[in-house]
């Protein structure tokens, strides 16, 4: 598929799809007119460089993982990165958590209008 399909179905900018090719997270072959084409495993390669982008990974510890992705197979030190993000991403959770509970109290403390608050319609 070409790079246009590959962003309609991904909900990614062609832009950024020329970005992961450029950090090698993406592969295209080119055709005697140079036009990209990619395959159409492309789709849930993007899926998944998205996901990993949403969750913080940089693109070189994304681009250092996809082997391991691909081939099935780890090492002591990817699945120490691995682990070491998913712990980054339970402590922004944890983090994320308090905060909704803390807007919950807010909310429940200033139910009440009050002349005084900028949000008053």
């Amino acid at each position: 598929m070409r790079i246009g399909e590959l962003a309609t179905k991904t909900g990614v900018s062609v832009r950024a799809l020329r970005y992961y090719e450029e950090q090698e997270l993406l592969g295209a072959v080119r055709s005697g007119g140079g036009q990209r084409h990619y395959a159409d495993t492309a789709v849930e390669r993007v899926e998944l460089i998205q996901l990993l982008y949403a969750a913080g990974l940089s693109s070189r510890t994304v681009r250092d993982l996809l082997p391991c992705v691909d081939s099935g197979v780890s090492t002591p030190q990817s699945r120490a990165v691995l682990a070491g993000e998913r712990d980054r991403i339970d402590r922004q959770i944890a983090e994320l958590t308090r905060a909704r509970e803390k807007l919950d109290t807010i909310i429940a403390a200033t139910s009440a209008p009050n002349p005084a608050c900028p949000y008053v319609n």
